[in-house]
């Protein structure tokens, strides 16, 4: 028996799709089965899926729709919090000497270590919820807070315990190239990574991707290219974190390797946007790491010249500490100078393009998943422009609400 959700008498409704974005006002949406089947004025879409015959009918007076939000780069599975390194950088350590102080990454690393499957799953599922609150529909979740066999895997089986339970829909992604572990050299790590970590995430089907962190204080472009290419040749595909802090050519490894995105990229050049357009890696700009480092923000003009589309994640983290696609837009607008179209887009289609989705996902359009946020506000324009405030108010999954305020 087909399952019909009708959204009706929207003030907004954001038809966002391949070729761009238009608006309707006073419109409407229908979703038969989690899959949008029409989209326009209510008048027309009422006429074909009465109200009254609706299996769930959604009233959006005066309110905004558009496509759930695609968070394309998180690091959401850890245990414990690193509130303390938050003062210290207030008080002008930098972040490489945090680390080097045995805070960071390796702080988080040796919290994961102790703590449970069950644990890392239930920690991540009350993530999930904040980020359900704030319209995020589908999330991408690194490993890379384990840096061990055991516990890559076992961050990554939490993510997948967590994804049979919650309505945001995870895209798994391998990271154990994410820093190296105090008891091992960098070289040895990284044959650790290449001979024992992908073989055993990659026989357990816990990932999509391989990532690594390809900066100053991290892995090198040649470790990076070893551990990117095993990677590809267990089945997953690559990612790659670049040009973070220094330039050392990840954007371009990138391309070579047919990544399916390069993130960060603060540091890139020109050369770099051209070679990832040349190769149809999707830049993935994080301005919530920016405002937390206190540092220059990326230049998604950079990308957007080379014919590129850019897409925006919150890099949520213990040291990036916001779960909100809405404030990652407020701060492209405000800290990157994107445009609240530009900011749309990265947050939904181009988002999904960063995870190599082709279903529809992060588009509001017939055929797309069902996937809708309902925004308290008249037009869409208002998520950026009122910072810092969530605006959603109800989150539909497959056409199913999934969360109301």
């Amino acid at each position: 028996m087909t399952e019909t959700t009708v959204v009706h008498d929207a003030g907004q409704v954001v038809h966002v799709a391949d070729d761009g974005i238009r608006t309707v006002a006073n419109g409407g949406v229908a979703i038969e089965d989690g899959e949008i089947v029409d989209v326009g004025p209510t008048d027309d879409v009422v006429r074909e899926y009465p109200v009254d015959t609706a299996d769930t009918a959604v009233d959006a007076s005066g309110k905004t729709v558009l496509p759930g939000y695609v968070d394309p780069h998180t690091h959401a599975v850890f245990a414990g919090e690193r509130v303390d390194e938050f003062a210290a950088k207030l008080r002008g350590k930098s972040y490489q000497e945090i680390q080097a102080e045995g805070g960071g990454i390796l702080s988080t690393v040796q919290a994961v270590r102790e703590a449970t499957r069950t644990e890392l799953r239930d920690h991540l599922l009350d993530h999930l919820d904040t980020m359900l609150s704030h319209g995020t529909t589908t999330a991408e979740v690194k490993s890379g807070y384990g840096l061990s066999v055991d516990a890559e895997r076992k961050l990554l089986e939490a993510v997948q315990l967590a994804n049979d339970r919650h309505p945001v829909d995870l895209i798994p992604t391998f990271l154990g190239a994410h820093a190296v572990p105090d008891e091992m050299d960098p070289d040895a790590y990284v044959d650790s990574v290449i001979d024992e970590q992908l073989p055993a995430i990659t026989k357990a089907d816990l990932a999509v991707f391989c990532d690594v962190f390809c900066d100053e204080g991290a892995f090198t472009r040649e470790q990076s290219r070893r551990i990117l290419e095993a990677g590809i040749e267990c089945g997953l595909t690559p990612k790659i974190h670049a040009e973070e802090f220094a330039h050392l050519g990840g954007g371009q490894l990138a391309a070579e390797l047919g990544a399916a995105s390069a993130d960060h990229l603060l540091q890139s050049t020109k050369a770099d946007a051209a070679a990832m357009a040349d190769s149809d890696v999707t830049p993935v700009l994080l301005p919530g790491t920016a405002f937390t480092l206190g540092v220059e923000y990326a230049e998604p003009s950079l990308f957007e010249k080379a014919g590129l589309p850019v897409a925006i994640a919150t890099d949520f983290n213990p040291n990036c500490y916001t779960q909100s696609m809405e404030f990652a837009m407020s701060l492209a607008c405000n800290g990157m100078r994107m445009t609240p179209e530009t900011a749309l887009e990265g947050a939904t289609c181009h988002a999904a393009a960063a995870l190599n989705l082709k279903d529809g996902t992060g588009t509001l359009q017939e055929g797309a998943p069902g996937d809708l946020v309902v925004a308290d506000v008249p037009r869409f324009e208002y998520i950026p422009y009122n910072a810092g405030v969530r605006t959603t108010e109800a989150v539909l999954v497959d056409g199913e609400v999934v969360y109301r305020d």
